[in-house]
């Protein structure tokens, strides 16, 4: 048995109540919960939140709210990691399963065969986790930071070819596939045991920002024609 876990906080403060915030006309809690149900690879869909109103959301979408999330857990600073450990628990108690899938709820542009595929090779390959990635826009080689004066962060790239440098690659933020005693341990996402799965730059934008938003909204039409 598999579970998809949505943490759905309620106290979100760049974006006032963004989780249930109408994205193109619905609430953007929905589209990861109704992607999860499409998917097929879970017996249960949970929404971990601390908040009323987004549990009632998430029940209309498809969702089941077994459990409210405490308070302690649901601040700036809770890690993920913490938050799927407690749901672990909680559910632990109601259901017996053996992967678990937390994807964010701020993943309007995740299809349901990228968890099919993150499924997959969680079972064929046995790594530690299964998660979803993409590469950088532009050469992090040549990045600089701007705390006073211009600082290169690799100088050595700074006359490289772009054609010459590796491609890097960064987490998209959408979702983690791991085994539940993996999650419940507390092992590390990221590591040399872990393997991303690598989705097109089109389809992954973080969301904490009003211009993120309405860049993410403009992905999706673009991805839906």
């Amino acid at each position: 048995m598999n579970i998809a876990l949505i943490p759905a906080r309620g106290g979100s403060k760049r974006i006032p109540r963004k989780n249930i915030k109408p994205f193109l006309g619905k609430p953007l809690i929905a589209y990861s919960i109704e992607t999860a149900l499409a998917s097929g690879c879970f017996d249960h869909v949970i929404v971990s939140t601390d908040d009323e109103e987004i549990a009632t959301v998430a029940k209309r979408y498809g969702a089941s709210v077994p459990f409210m999330r405490p308070k302690q857990l649901a601040d700036d600073f809770s890690p993920t990691l913490a938050v799927i450990q407690h749901a672990i628990a909680q559910l632990d108690q109601q259901y017996e399963f053996d992967a678990v899938c937390c994807i964010y709820a701020t993943a309007p542009l995740l299809r349901p065969e990228d968890i099919q595929k993150g499924l997959k090779v969680l079972m064929s390959d046995n790594p530690t986790y299964t998660f979803s990635a993409t590469e950088f826009d532009f050469p992090v080689q040549r990045g600089f930071t701007l705390d006073g004066d211009l600082s290169l962060l690799m100088p050595e790239h700074q006359n490289t070819r772009s054609q010459d440098l590796p491609t890097v690659y960064h987490d998209a933020g959408q979702f983690y596939w791991g085994k539940k005693s993996t999650f419940a341990a507390g092992t590390a996402i990221f590591s040399p045991q872990s393997r991303p799965i690598v989705l097109p730059k089109l389809r992954v934008q973080d969301i904490d920002t009003q211009q993120d938003w309405d860049f993410a909204e403009a992905l999706y039409k673009y991805s839906m024609s």
